[in-house]
């Protein structure tokens, strides 16, 4: 039987975070890695080249590595720790000797440039590890596994990015996803508050009113959301047509 009265919500959405997430451009950011990459190689080859010179002179003091810019690996490793970067000694160790974090041997012990050491920690603030972006948009969406999130990552639903050897994803993409957990219903989540309402509608009727814009929503990752302020307005609008009968 048709229903009869039909619910349009006129809710408009302007959301600048979703935009950005959509808009995002993973090949600039490419790009002007490509080129702070250019830039510490260059500055690091030439403090390796200074330190090795200065080396071949006899009486070479280890303070004058340290103010070049070259710290000792355990000094390194406290210097990362100092600032923030959460690792252990071994698995910077490991880093290391896989050339992952470059380095330099000047007599028997070795060497790291603070440049590569600053890089660690700049890359650590704008991106996360995909496991590290997973713990942290975990806690907004509890059911999500993540094999289903190294799926969408693979898919290309939430951008990633190459850098070396590790795929990384940007912290504003995280922070959008998160700011998306808080503020909108997925369409299952939506179908959920529906019910928990009382209000039974089908969800192949609840999707042809997506697809008719009757229900405004946003698009992410290939996903539809409904902002909670529109489902609430439905909800509203929904007891009142129940209540009328």
């Amino acid at each position: 039987m048709p229903r009869r009265k039909r619910i349009v919500i006129e809710q408009e959405i302007n959301d600048e975070i979703v935009d950005s997430l959509r808009n995002i451009d993973i090949s600039n950011i490419l790009k002007e890695r490509e080129k702070k990459q250019h830039l510490l190689s260059s500055a690091v080859s030439s403090i390796v080249s200074q330190a090795k010179h200065l080396y071949e002179k006899e009486g070479v003091e280890e303070d004058s590595f340290v103010n070049m810019g070259l710290l000792p690996v355990q000094e390194a490793y406290e210097y990362l720790r100092d600032n923030g970067y959460n690792i252990s000694f071994r698995a910077f160790g490991g880093r290391i000797e896989r050339g992952v974090v470059p380095s330099v041997k000047l007599g028997r012990k070795r060497y790291i440039p603070v440049h590569v050491l600053n890089d660690i920690l700049d890359l650590s603030r704008e991106f996360y590890t995909v496991r590290g972006a997973y713990e942290t948009y975990k806690k907004f969406v509890p059911d999500l596994k993540y094999r289903a999130f190294i799926g969408r990552v693979e898919k290309g639903a939430i951008p990633s990015v190459k850098i070396g050897t590790k795929r990384l994803i940007p912290k504003v993409v995280v922070d959008a996803l998160v700011h998306v957990a808080k503020n909108y219903y997925s369409v299952s989540q939506a179908m959920e508050e529906l019910r928990k309402a009382g209000i039974k509608i089908e969800r192949n009727a609840f999707e042809r009113r997506l697809d008719r814009r009757r229900i405004p929503h946003v698009k992410v990752g290939g996903r539809r959301f409904i902002p909670k302020s529109v489902l609430e307005e439905l909800i509203v609008k929904e007891k009142q047509i129940m209540n009328r009968k």
